[in-house]
């Protein structure tokens, strides 16, 4: 990304780029400079868009030959192509030979590195991975805008705002907006002030579930999970992040057990620092073996519901019942 930003600020740019990675929020944001770097406002003419699936190489070929219209540059985005992840004609070929005022920007999700389109943009231009950013940096991001708007925040209440996000950074902006118009006329933004504003994000939803499982709690458990079928969650989508829960309190535990701390754990299971601290709590609370048969629970109620021998509703209540059960 650094490369990216040098590239923008010095007006030096390369022939071909490709962005890519989970971050979409930072991958848009990085589309958009490179545009209005690249193109002067208004010019039609030498901007072209190229978006899913259907996208012929062909086409982009031959409007890669035109030259462009009293400009000294054709640019040419496309956005969704799948030609990181499939075949695309003689594009690869293509990138070794392209004319010198042609600037073409590829913005993916999925990128596969042994693909031959992959190889061809690292060797001839730039490939830019936008991947999930660590709570840190989150944070120091989260801290600026707050700081602009003159608001302040506690540690602790941070976290709470992040836990409630997640995070995608698109969607902390748009809650971090709430909350901002929500505190208008206050300096100090307090922890109930995020649980007034921000929206729990679903597979937050089900942390809360396994907490209230980990503390015997089957009302709460149970009652948040109704809330979940309320706002249609399927229940095998339930199941899988039940099962997913469970898999990585037993990860932090195994590693807690090796001796890695709390942001070496973080790294290893993937998973943000400060959640870490959360399930290690959990995990004091079970042997390795007890979240092992927890998974398995999961993983043949799901069979279960696939061989028709019980409704997927019912399957998520009854392990839900068994695991908060004292």
């Amino acid at each position: 990304m650094k490369s990216l930003q040098e590239d923008i600020k010095n007006q030096d740019f390369k022939q071909v780029y490709l962005l890519y990675g989970e971050e979409n929020y930072l991958k848009q944001q990085y589309k958009e400079k490179l545009k209005k770097a690249l193109v002067q406002e208004d010019d039609s003419m030498n901007f072209s868009m190229f978006e899913g699936k259907k996208t012929e190489p062909k086409a982009i070929i031959d409007l890669a030959e035109t030259m462009p219209f009293f400009a000294d540059r054709r640019v040419i985005f496309l956005e969704d192509t799948g030609f990181f992840k499939n075949q695309c004609g003689d594009l690869p070929e293509y990138m070794a030979e392209l004319p010198e005022y042609i600037c073409m920007v590829f913005i993916e999700n999925d990128v596969d590195k042994r693909n031959r389109m992959y190889k061809a943009v690292k060797k001839y231009g730039r490939a830019v991975e936008f991947g999930v950013q660590d709570s840190n940096t989150i944070m120091r991001w989260v801290l600026g805008m707050m700081k602009r708007e003159g608001k302040k925040i506690t540690q602790k209440d941070m976290e709470l705002f992040l836990s409630k996000t997640g995070t995608d950074m698109g969607n902390i902006e748009r809650e971090l907006e709430k909350l901002l118009c929500y505190t208008m006329d206050r300096e100090i933004i307090t922890a109930q002030d995020i649980e007034n504003v921000c929206t729990t994000q679903i597979t937050n939803h089900i942390f809360d579930m396994i907490r209230a499982v980990t503390e015997k709690n089957q009302k709460k458990a149970l009652d948040l999970y109704y809330e979940l079928l309320a706002l249609k969650e399927p229940p095998m989508r339930i199941l899988f992040l039940l099962a997913r829960q469970f898999n990585l309190i037993m990860q932090v535990k195994e590693l807690s057990k090796c001796g890695y701390d709390q942001s070496q754990i973080a790294k290893k299971a993937g998973i943000q620092p400060f959640v870490v601290k959360n399930y290690l709590t959990y995990a004091r609370k079970y042997s390795t073996e007890e979240l092992r048969k927890a998974v398995e629970e999961c993983v043949a109620a799901e069979t279960k519901v696939k061989t028709g021998f019980m409704t997927d509703t019912m399957s998520v209540e009854l392990l839900l019942v068994k695991f908060s059960s004292i």
